[in-house]
C-alpha cells in the first residue's frame, strides 16, 4: 500500500517532459539571447569600426595635404596661444577673416600657393608671415574637419599630440557643429592647445593604436578610435573619433527580446503539438504494457498478461514492446521453474558440503592438546581451506609408545576433487606408517600406490618425519614439499633445507632420501604448505619464507599454539583485502626431551 502511494506522487512523464522543455528553453533562450546580442554588437562594432577608420583616414589625409604639415603640426603645438584662429570660418563664403588673412598673404607673396606651400618657402617666410600661414591653414583644416563630422554623425573628432607615458593629450584640433560653444569643460568642444590628463584604460588605448596604427575600444555607452598618423618633434599625432552607441545598443537588445521571444512562442506551440502526438502514440499503449507487467509481477499468470497485450498492436515500437513483453513473461515462466529446480539442488549441495567439511574436520586432529599424557613434547596444527573443503592435510600419531609420526601435505587442486584425494593419501600414508617402515619408504611405498589407480594425473607433496622420543633423532623425507623450519634451544629458527624428492603421484617407482635432525631438549620444528609463503597481497607480492622466519624469531619461545596464531595474524595483516588463493596449513612441535 505504501509503495502504491508513493507511486501516486510520482511526477508522470508528460510532466517531467514539459519540466525539462521549460528548463532547456529558458536555457537556449539565454544562451540565443546573448549569443545574438553579443553577434549583433560585434558585428555593430565592426561597422563602427569601419566608418570610423574611413573617417579617420580622410582627417589625416585633409592635414597630410600641406606638404608641411610636420612643420604646421610643430607650429601649431609651440604658437597655441600666440594664433588668432577662425573655428567657425567657412572659407566657401566671403566676408571671413580667414579670407581677409588670405588676400593679405598673397599681396605679400603672390608667388606662393598657400595650399602647396614647401617646407624651405614656409622657413623662409617672415616670423609673422608665418604665424600668418598657420592661421590661414589652421582654419581651413578645422572647416574640413567640421564638414566630415556633420557627414558622417560622429560625436567626437579630434587630433592630439601625446608622448610616453601617455598620460597626457594635447589637444590640436577638435571638430564642432555649426555655432557650437568651444570650451575646456568636460564633453565641450576643446579649442587649439587645451591640455587634459587621462586614466590608465585611455593611456592603453593610445599605446596600442600607435604600436598598431590603430585601435577600438569600448567606454561604457561609448566607442573610441585612436588613428596613428606621424610623430613630429618625439610627439605621436592621434585622431580620435568617439560613437555614443547607448541607443544602437538598446535597439540591439530590444530587437533580440521581440526575436527571442517570437521563437519561444512558436516552440511552446510545436512542443504542445509534439507532447500530445506522444501521449497519444506512446504513453497511452506504455501505459497498458506498464498495467500488464505490475500485474504480472503480482500474480506470475502470463495467461492473461498475453491475452491484454495482444490487444496493444500499433504498428511501431510500442507494439515490438508488447510482443517482447509477452514472449518475456513467457521466459519468466519457464526461468522460475528452473531457478526452483536450481535452488533445491543448491541447497542439496550446501548441505553435502557442509557434509563434506565436517567429515574433512574430522579426519584431522582437532582436539589440542592431542597427548595429554606426554610431557616430553607439545604439538599443536592448523588447516584454514580456501573453499569450503581443500586439498592441505596435517597428520600426527604414535607408531608405538617410543616413536611419533609427524606428516603435512599439500594435494595439487582445491575444493572435493582436492579433498577425496586429500583423504586417500592421508589414510595410505598413515597406514603405511604404521607398518613400521622407515620415512623414505612410506613414501615409495605411498607414491606406488597412488600411481597405480590415478587417472587425474593428481599429486600431492608431501613431509613426513619420525621422531625417536627417548633419543630426540629426528629421521625425515621430503617429496617436493616447503623447507622446515628448525630451532636450535638456544638459536633462532633457520630453514633447514632438506633434500627434496619427486612428488607423491607424478610417477611410480621412485625414491625418497631420508636425513635425520638430532632434536635437543628445547628444539623447535615448524612446518607448512606452500599457502604460506605465497600469501599475495593487493599489490601481488607474496608473503614469502624470509617474513616466515622473522615471524617465528619475534618470540621463538612461544607455544606452538601461539606461534602458530601470530603467524595467522601475520598473514591476515599481509594479504588485508585480497582474496585467499591457496589452503593455508601449518604444524608447530617443541620437544622438550623424556627428562621432562
Amino acid at each position: 500500500m505504501e509503495e502504491k502511494k508513493q507511486r501516486n506522487y510520482h511526477i508522470g512523464i508528460i510532466g517531467q517532459i514539459a519540466f525539462l522543455f521549460v528548463i532547456g528553453m529558458i536555457a537556449l533562450g539565454a544562451v540565443t539571447f546573448y549569443t545574438q546580442r553579443t553577434r549583433t554588437e560585434q558585428q555593430y562594432k565592426e561597422q563602427v569600426e569601419s566608418l570610423a577608420r574611413s573617417r579617420s583616414i580622410q582627417v589625416a589625409r585633409s592635414l597630410q595635404e600641406y606638404p608641411a604639415y610636420q612643420w604646421l603640426v610643430q607650429y601649431w603645438h609651440e604658437h597655441y596661444d600666440e594664433l588668432d584662429i577662425e573655428y567657425d570660418a567657412d572659407f566657401y563664403y566671403a566676408g571671413t577673416k580667414t579670407e581677409e588673412k588670405c588676400h593679405l598673404f598673397n599681396e605679400h607673396h603672390p608667388e606662393i600657393q598657400i595650399r602647396y606651400a614647401s617646407l624651405s618657402e614656409i622657413q623662409n617666410l617672415s616670423s609673422e608671415d608665418q604665424k600668418l600661414y598657420a592661421e590661414i591653414t589652421y582654419s581651413w583644416l578645422i572647416t574640413r574637419v567640421n564638414q566630415i563630422k556633420r557627414d558622417s554623425e560622429i560625436d567626437f573628432l579630434f587630433c592630439v599630440l601625446t608622448e610616453d607615458p601617455y598620460n597626457k593629450q594635447f589637444f590640436l584640433f577638435s571638430a564642432a557643429e555649426r555655432n557650437e560653444k568651444r570650451g575646456t569643460n568636460y564633453e565641450e568642444v576643446y579649442p587649439l592647445g587645451v591640455q587634459v590628463e587621462v586614466g590608465e584604460s585611455q593611456q592603453e588605448q593610445m599605446r596600442a593604436a600607435i604600436h598598431s596604427n590603430s585601435h577600438l575600444a569600448s567606454a561604457g555607452d561609448y566607442v573610441d578610435y585612436y588613428y596613428y598618423v606621424t610623430t613630429v618633434n618625439g610627439y605621436d599625432v592621434l585622431v580620435g573619433t568617439t560613437y555614443n552607441v547607448s541607443n544602437i545598443l538598446n535597439t540591439i537588445e530590444r530587437q533580440t527580446n521581440n526575436d527571442l521571444l517570437f521563437m519561444m512562442a512558436h516552440q511552446i506551440v510545436l512542443a504542445l503539438a509534439c507532447i500530445f502526438l506522444f501521449y497519444e502514440f506512446v504513453l497511452v499503449p506504455l501505459g497498458k504494457i506498464q498495467k500488464n507487467i505490475h500485474f504480472y509481477k503480482e500474480t506470475k499468470n502470463s495467461a492473461i498478461v498475453r491475452d491484454n497485450l495482444s490487444k496493444v498492436q500499433p504498428r511501431n515500437e510500442m507494439g515490438d514492446l508488447s510482443q517482447d513483453i509477452v514472449e518475456l513473461s513467457i521466459e519468466m515462466d519457464h526461468y522460475l521453474n528452473r531457478i526452483e529446480t536450481i535452488t533445491s539442488e543448491k541447497k542439496k549441495m550446501e548441505t553435502e558440503l557442509v557434509l563434506a567439511k565436517r567429515i574433512q574436520e574430522d579426519m584431522l586432529n582437532s582436539e589440542f592438546p592431542a597427548f595429554p599424557d606426554h610431557k616430553d613434547f607439545d604439538i599443536y596444527a592448523s588447516m584454514d581451506p580456501a573453499k569450503e573443503v581443500g586439498g592441505d592435510f596435517y597428520d600426527f600419531f604414535l607408531i608405538d609408545e617410543n616413536h611419533l609420526c609427524l606428516v603435512i601435505a599439500d594435494v595439487s587442486g582445491k575444493g572435493i576433487p582436492a579433498a577425496l584425494f586429500m583423504m586417500a593419501s592421508k589414510i595410505i600414508l598413515a597406514n603405511n606408517a604404521m607398518n613400521g617402515e622407515s620415512p623414505g619408504k612410506i613414501l615409495e611405498n605411498t607414491n606406488n600406490a597412488i600411481c597405480t589407480n590415478n587417472q587425474e594425473e593428481m599429486f600431492v607433496t608431501v613431509w613426513l618425519g619420525i621422531l625417536d622420543l627417548r633419543t630426540g633423532e629426528l629421521v625425515a623425507a621430503n617429496a617436493g614439499h616447503e623447507f622446515p623450519a628448525v630451532k636450535k634451544p638456544d638459536g633462532n629458527y633457520e630453514l633447514f633445507k632438506d633434500p627434496h624428492g619427486f612428488v607423491i603421484g607424478g610417477m611410480p617407482g621412485m625414491k625418497y632420501k631420508e636425513y635425520t635432525i638430532q632434536l635437543e631438549p628445547g628444539s623447535r620444528l615448524f612446518v607448512y604448505t606452500d599457502g604460506l609463503p605465497e600469501a599475495t597481497n593487493e599489490h601481488q607480492e607474496m608473503f614469502g619464507t624470509d617474513r616466515i622466519i622473522e615471524v617465528l624469531n619475534e618470540d621463538p619461545n612461544r607455544s606452538p599454539e601461539e606461534q602458530l596464531t601470530s603467524m595467522a595474524k601475520a598473514v591476515d595483516q599481509f594479504v588485508k583485502e585480497a582474496e585467499q588463493f591457496d589452503d593455508l596449513t601449518m604444524l608447530g612441535f617443541v620437544y622438550h626431551g623424556k627428562e621432562n
